[in-house]
């Protein structure tokens, strides 16, 4: 595995370690505030990026350019929406409520496309 499969691999980890770690607070703490955070981070962040990163080492695409943009909308996407949900729906900062709206939407907007590029990249699959 190497390359834009590592890549997806590597991040849906690092998503997986943030979403149980919200898991095991919302547990402690017996507040579930952060349930939608911790709901998309594990569905989005985890599962999503690493079936991508299955399906580009099972699948050779024809279109190197169409995979990448839709591995790096992916990560783009997966953290400006996550990162974008927090700051707006908990506030942990004193933040410009147009900037966090910008980041979660951004995100939102640039995973939406991600994800209408992996349908896209599914016309690309070289045939064995």
């Amino acid at each position: 595995m190497k390359g834009r499969n590592l890549a997806l691999l590597r991040f849906s980890a690092v998503f997986s370690v943030i979403g149980a770690v919200l898991g095991a607070h919302m547990a402690g703490a017996g507040s579930y505030a952060f349930r939608p955070i911790h709901a998309h981070i594990l569905v989005v962040g985890w599962l999503t990026l690493f079936a991508w990163a299955v399906y580009y080492e099972v699948f050779t695409i024809t279109s190197k350019k169409l995979a990448s943009w839709h591995t790096w909308t992916a990560i783009i996407g997966t953290t400006g929406l996550t990162a974008g949900m927090w700051v707006h729906n908990l506030k942990p900062f004193d933040l410009p409520e147009a900037f966090s709206l910008v980041l979660y939407i951004g995100g939102g907007v640039t995973l939406l496309v991600s994800f209408i590029l992996f349908l896209v990249s599914t016309f690309f699959i070289e045939r064995r």
